[in-house]
């Protein structure tokens, strides 16, 4: 090996910033090695998922106010429009929303557009910030996917199943997408409806391995060389899907599941406060789980806009006592990003109530405090939901297998926010009578159409939306707007910077790794 000289090359993806040279500087090793840059935006997940894979966007830009990715977004947005031609009308939340569509406009000014020409493929595009709906990527997934990427966690697309799963001491990967005939037919599904189809479809599955019985030489042969070989894959597939189902049903009735969705369900309703307070306090105390004590925290402050000083110190000591001092970094990023927040003196004690508490016990003025507090607060959530009717009024029982709407992926409980938005601003093509929406969603709204694509309007076009989650999107989401696009005739096409989900929230927000 002496005397062979070595070249080092270090590539980038999906850009080279000028922080990573001067790292490299300060370590002495820049004029050692050369650099360059992959400009890999876009991975196509499945039919209708493209994933940018770049999870660290979230906690970058939610919490350390980094905008260096929204470049990336930016020429993301440019290779999509330069494949599949200009977008006709363009919709956004959020300030990253706003912040991207116009750096993505200013680099299809300087390279005049290579979609000029391009017959439009893509009515609509949707810009929404994580952010604008957080309440959405905190609760429980009860659609399949989302169960199995909250159990199992899926990673570009696939998963590993474990021998508990594979009925072997082996663990498989397994791409999850719409090739898999089975998982496409349960992904969207509720869960509570997904054993009654796998058991449908091995009756069936059976039914067709029965027909060799009566079959005669030529036709055991046609069936041997065509029919076969799909049988098996699909034998194969459904099994595994049966045992993720089993594994999904052991864990998760391990964790009191049912107990936990009525709580979240109570926290989104408004309803019994105290007692989703108290199934908190004994979930930290019992320390089932670090990441779903601080979820239940998280949904219960965005839910009622913030916690009471008293409670938000009360379960705050008790996570800490539970879970370890080194937990206080995490309460900081968390109260930085809006996910845990505290009530200002000033929202909670109300001069009645100063009067009140003079002339009563100090616990008795707790209670009376609680009970002003429960009037007189104003939640955004609160607002947002009563104005978009995002908890369904439902007599009788919410049919789980024949949904009649979006809200059947968290159980008929909620309608999910962000979902809802896009359905609200893509029906009245605008933000046009959404203006408290707007407020109460802190503004940076915008809705700008293309004049040509605008005159000549193809109508194929026009029912393609692509919808770009900045800050991760969940399969709860996705599943939302499948149903919804099935319902009004339209395609979704989802960007996203990573697909995401609670854990994932929670994870990028916590300094010591749970």
């Amino acid at each position: 090996m002496s005397g062979r000289s070595r070249k080092y090359k270090i590539i980038f993806s999906p850009q080279k910033f000028y922080a990573c040279e001067m790292v490299l500087e300060e370590e002495g090793v820049f004029g050692d090695v050369t650099c360059d840059e992959w400009s890999f935006y876009l991975l196509p997940l499945d039919e209708d998922i493209i994933s940018m894979e770049l999870p660290e966007f979230f906690r970058d830009y939610f919490l350390e106010g980094d905008h260096r990715w929204i470049n990336a977004v930016a020429r993301a947005l440019q290779l999509l429009n330069s494949l599949y031609g200009p977008f006709g009308r363009a919709y956004g939340i959020g300030r990253c929303a706003k912040m991207s569509y116009e750096l993505w406009r200013d680099l299809e000014e300087e390279s005049e557009g290579d979609s000029q020409g391009r017959k439009p493929e893509i009515g609509n595009v949707f810009f929404m910030d994580r952010d604008t709906d957080y309440v959405t990527a905190l609760c429980s997934q009860v659609v399949y996917e989302g169960l199995v990427d909250d159990t199992f966690r899926i990673k570009c697309g696939s998963v590993d199943f474990g021998p508990d799963v594979t009925s072997s001491d082996k663990s498989i990967k397994v791409l999850l997408n719409a090739q898999d005939k089975v998982f496409s037919q349960i992904r969207n599904e509720h869960f509570s409806s997904v054993f009654g189809f796998l058991s449908q479809k091995s009756r069936n599955l059976q039914a067709q391995y029965d027909r060799r019985r009566d079959m005669d030489i030529k036709q055991m042969k046609d069936f041997v060389s065509q029919e076969l070989k799909g049988l098996k894959q699909e034998h194969r597939l459904l099994s595994l899907h049966i045992g993720a189902c089993e594994s999904i049903m052991k864990k998760k009735t391990k964790q009191d599941f049912q107990e936990m969705i009525k709580a979240e369900h109570s926290l989104l309703e408004g309803f019994d406060i105290r007692e989703s307070t108290s199934f908190i306090e004994e979930h930290i105390d019992r320390q089932v789980s670090p990441i779903e004590s601080l979820r239940l925290m998280c949904l219960l402050s965005i839910t009622e806009n913030g916690l009471v000083p008293k409670d938000y110190r009360s379960l705050k000591t008790q996570y800490l006592q539970s879970y370890g001092p080194e937990h206080l970094l995490t309460f900081h990023n968390l109260k930085r990003m809006g996910l845990l927040t505290e009530q200002s003196a000033g929202e909670t004690l109300t001069a009645v109530e100063s009067k009140v508490s003079r002339l009563v016990t100090d616990r008795a003025a707790g209670k009376i405090t609680d009970a002003f507090n429960s009037l007189a607060r104003k939640s955004n959530f609160r607002a947002l939901s009563k104005k978009l009717g995002l908890i369904p009024r439902v007599d009788g029982e919410y049919d789980l297998k024949m949904p009649r709407d979006m809200a059947y992926v968290f159980s008929g409980a909620y309608t999910p926010l962000s979902c809802k938005i896009i359905e609200q601003v893509l029906e009245r093509r605008g933000w046009l009578g959404l203006e408290e929406v707007v407020r109460l969603l802190n503004g940076n709204e915008f809705s700008v159409s293309d004049s040509a694509v605008e005159e000549n309007p193809c109508w194929d076009c026009q029912r393609v939306v692509l919808a770009v989650f900045l800050g991760g999107c969940t399969f709860s989401e996705m599943a939302a707007l499948r149903f919804l696009g099935k319902e009004r005739g339209l395609r979704f096409i989802f960007l996203t910077t990573a697909v995401t989900s609670s854990a994932r929230v929670m994870e990028a927000a916590m300094e010591a790794r749970a």
